[in-house]
């Protein structure tokens, strides 16, 4: 492994603890008044650390199985959870008020609209929509040639995308019995995100292929050559001068930041980032940023400035790190361990903490 590049300390640990397992996921509150994280373990664990205080909303029984997706609605009112045991449950200010069954299925994926408390989740191959505050399931649909592998909503809600084998389907919220948009593919799309500005959806595939599609443009981009299996995506939520925000893709070890050139014949230029030694098991760009964040099996969290040079190195667990979530104000960042760890880090510029470390 490199060097750091820089030895300033652009974040410093505000907070960390330990849970019983596997850290599988961990989400911020879009809640500016009340900071909050969520964090779930593979023992079953839902955390909450809120102002500085680290909370269980479940415990870890000796039957438990993981819980594998974890996501504040677009308010922060509402924090829902997905599992091993196929149950959705959703707490309101720490209360559970919800819980779904869904016998002899897992529930690995879900995702809260961005302008409505609508959680959609995969049920085997299917997708269900739910509405919290009606409390009734407003849609299902099907995505039939697999289990839904990600879902993520358009930025203003109406659109729904679902990735899986042979590619990805877009529904439209306004008419769920209309015929999906379909991104049709020879293989497997293993991730899949929508730009933040709304412009752009993009496909991890498994034949080492991205597929990015332009919204409204029937002809997408591929880009090829890739080591092996992509495994995470990541968009900025700014754009370039020239117009197109920033992706990255991690695939194996290296990190591939793509930006889009001004002559769309040309498609996107790719620059490869190099540091880490094992599997980099996330990706996160900070909000209003082009710094990017990297999380690896090798027990190395990489900040790259500008998406160009290692910044920082933030270490600290014993094994590897399993997942990494920015606060939506930038200052503030998590991450989760293979063996239960859970760091808070602070931006070193924003003044008073919110906790002890």
């Amino acid at each position: 492994m490199k060097s750091p590049t820089a030895n300033t300390k652009e974040f410093e640990l505000q907070f960390s603890s330990s849970l019983s397992d596997y850290v599988t996921a961990v989400a911020w509150s879009p809640k500016d008044k009340d900071i909050a994280l969520a964090a779930t373990s593979a023992a079953g664990e839902v955390m909450l650390w809120k102002n500085g205080e680290l909370t269980t909303l479940q415990n870890a029984t000796e039957n438990a199985e993981s819980v594998n997706c974890v996501a504040f609605s677009y308010n922060g009112e509402f924090l829902a959870v997905g599992g091993q045991d196929g149950r959705v449950k959703i707490w309101r200010n720490s209360e559970l008020i919800t819980t779904l069954d869904n016998p002899r299925t897992w529930v690995d994926r879900l995702a809260w609209s961005p302008n409505k408390n609508w959680l959609a989740f995969g049920v085997g191959s299917r997708v269900q929509v739910w509405d919290t505050d009606n409390a009734s399931v407003i849609a299902t649909v099907d995505f039939e040639e697999s289990s839904p592998l990600s879902i993520d909503w358009h930025k203003d809600g109406q659109y729904l995308a679902v990735g899986g084998n042979k590619g990805v389907k877009i529904w439209n919220s306004q008419d769920w019995d209309e015929e999906p948009y379909i991104l049709d593919m020879p293989t497997v799309s293993l991730a899949m995100a929508w730009s933040p500005d709304g412009n752009y959806l993009a496909s991890a595939n498994m034949d080492r292929s991205i597929t990015v599609l332009q919204w409204g443009n029937p002809d997408p981009w591929v880009m090829r050559g890739f080591p092996g299996k992509i495994r995470q995506l990541a968009w900025s939520d700014i754009s370039t001068p020239n117009g197109a925000p920033l992706l990255a893709c991690s695939s194996v070890e290296g990190v591939v930041v793509w930006e889009k050139l001004e002559d769309d014949d040309l498609g996107w230029e790719a620059r490869i980032l190099t540091n880490h030694v094992d599997i980099i098991q996330a990706v996160g760009f900070a909000p209003k940023s082009f710094l990017l964040a990297s999380a690896a099996s090798d027990g190395w969290l990489c900040l790259w400035n500008k998406a160009k040079k290692v910044s920082q190195i933030l270490t600290g667990v014993e094994a590897g790190y399993s997942c990494l979530s920015w606060h939506h104000q930038g200052r503030l960042l998590a991450a989760g361990g293979d063996n239960g760890e859970l760091f808070i880090w602070l931006k070193a510029s924003s003044g008073k903490g919110f906790g002890k470390a």
